[in-house]
């Protein structure tokens, strides 16, 4: 309970929080009104709200500060002396909330003017071009930067403060990160057509996958979290390449079969430069993935980008 003045009631200084002692900015504004104006009806039309409403603000300050600050007559409203001197300490305070939101909105613009973002490989070929394209549309003026990398990279970036959100692939969230799925996707296998498992009738084992040497994405990668999981660890690399698009130009040469996501080879299988292989007793479905500092929920460009992905 707070500390009251014995004779009026009226709480003494430092008793309970300055927020409770001191009126609120709308209040202050509208005392400022009244002082310029003369009329309580006209700053309460200056402000936008009803005068029952300025003229219960006003009693409602004035019982918080234990004084009377306006005088009210048919003729108008003018303030009492106790009023005047209030008036000039809540003009200070309300310069100073302009200056402070200028500032503010000055934050908000110079993190508003760019936004980094990190992206696995998959996402950053297949899907971010028309999430930034539409990002583009809603925000000319903000300058975005895209570092490719694998789910191990994006994570780096985000902790070291090198990223705004991330996008990755993987099986599990990197630590430090919170994490929400925006999209799934396959993994398939695929092979050039005049390889053997081109003119297979029956699907893949998960043993025959796992004892074949494949093209595929170096460790650290969403796919290769993927595949590794999927066969216990057991996949055996023919060549390991650090992109997608590497990859699949190496299965189209005919060098070996590999497992791409489904979102990359659909050119190649429509035009039969790669053929899709199936595949039985083994898991190759994921979860496509935005993340950002754990505790550090997007805003401004970021949160924007964010909702277009799960538009």
């Amino acid at each position: 309970m707070s500390r009251t003045d014995e004779q009026g009631g009226v709480p003494t200084a430092g008793a309970g929080s300055l927020g409770h002692r001191v009126p609120d900015l709308g209040a202050l504004e509208l005392l400022l009104a009244v002082a310029r104006l003369g009329s309580l009806g006209g700053a309460a039309r200056e402000l936008g709200i009803t005068q029952p409403a300025a003229s219960s603000r006003i009693r409602s300050m004035e019982r918080q500060l234990g004084v009377a600050l306006v005088d009210r007559s048919p003729r108008g409203s003018r303030l009492t002396d106790a009023g005047a001197l209030v008036t000039d300490w809540a003009r200070r305070i309300v310069e100073a909330a302009e200056a402070f939101d200028v500032g503010a909105q000055a934050l908000r613009d110079r993190r508003d003017s760019r936004l980094r973002v990190a992206a696995s490989m998959t996402i950053a070929e297949y899907l971010l071009p028309g999430w930034l394209l539409a990002l583009r549309a809603q925000r000319p003026d903000t300058a975005v930067s895209l570092h490719a990398g694998n789910s191990t990279v994006v994570a780096e970036r985000l902790l070291s403060d090198e990223a705004d959100l991330g996008f990755v692939e993987g099986l599990s969230v990197p630590t430090g990160l919170d994490s929400v799925v925006i999209a799934h996707d396959r993994l398939i296998v695929v092979t050039a057509p005049g390889h053997p498992w081109a003119r297979r009738r029956r699907p893949l084992a998960a043993g025959e996958l796992a004892s074949t040497p494949l093209i595929l994405r170096e460790k650290g990668s969403g796919t290769r979290q993927v595949l590794d999981a999927a066969l216990g660890g057991l996949a055996r690399p023919l060549i390991e390449l650090s992109s997608t698009t590497a990859v699949k130009a190496a299965a189209v040469s005919g060098a070996g079969p590999s497992v791409l996501s489904e979102l990359a080879v659909g050119e190649e299988l429509a035009m039969r430069r790669l053929v899709s292989v199936p595949v039985e007793g083994v898991a190759l479905a994921r979860d496509l993935r935005a993340v950002w500092p754990t505790g550090h929920r997007p805003t401004g460009p970021a949160r924007d980008l964010l909702s277009l992905t799960r538009g």
